[in-house]
């Protein structure tokens, strides 16, 4: 005897509009950082490419896109990507608390600052 809970399940992960939501927020996301790469004078094009885009984004909050090696390595990853959110951030002007949102709720804060008027200032220290 099947249970319903596993059909269920099933039938909610093949679901073409769970599949239609989740391409939406991507897209979303990648205009999105299209658009905060290019207010950072880098390349939009530069946020679609694996690998390059987190050199580009460190580049963008540190100075030294080549501190994105720091992320392959396992719990040092979790301390360097809140330390990024936070420098990029200040990059643009934004707080403490802006960051922690771009902490929890990245979807929405790249957006507000992909989107609204915030101006790239440079790295900060």
């Amino acid at each position: 005897m099947e249970s319903n809970y596993a059909n269920y399940s099933e039938s909610a992960a093949q679901s073409p509009i769970v599949g239609l939501i989740y391409l939406a927020c991507l897209i979303l996301m990648i205009v999105a950082c299209w658009k905060i790469f290019t207010k950072a004078g880098r390349p939009g094009w530069a946020s679609i490419i694996p690998f390059y885009n987190a050199y580009v984004l460190f580049d963008i909050a540190w100075g030294k896109g080549i501190l994105f090696l720091l992320m392959f390595i396992p719990i040092v990853n979790i301390v360097v990507s809140i330390m990024l959110m936070v420098k990029l951030a200040r990059a643009f002007g934004k707080g403490i608390g802006f960051a922690i949102g771009m902490i929890l709720l990245p979807m929405i804060f790249y957006c507000i600052l992909g989107f609204g008027d915030a101006t790239y200032i440079g790295p900060q220290e």
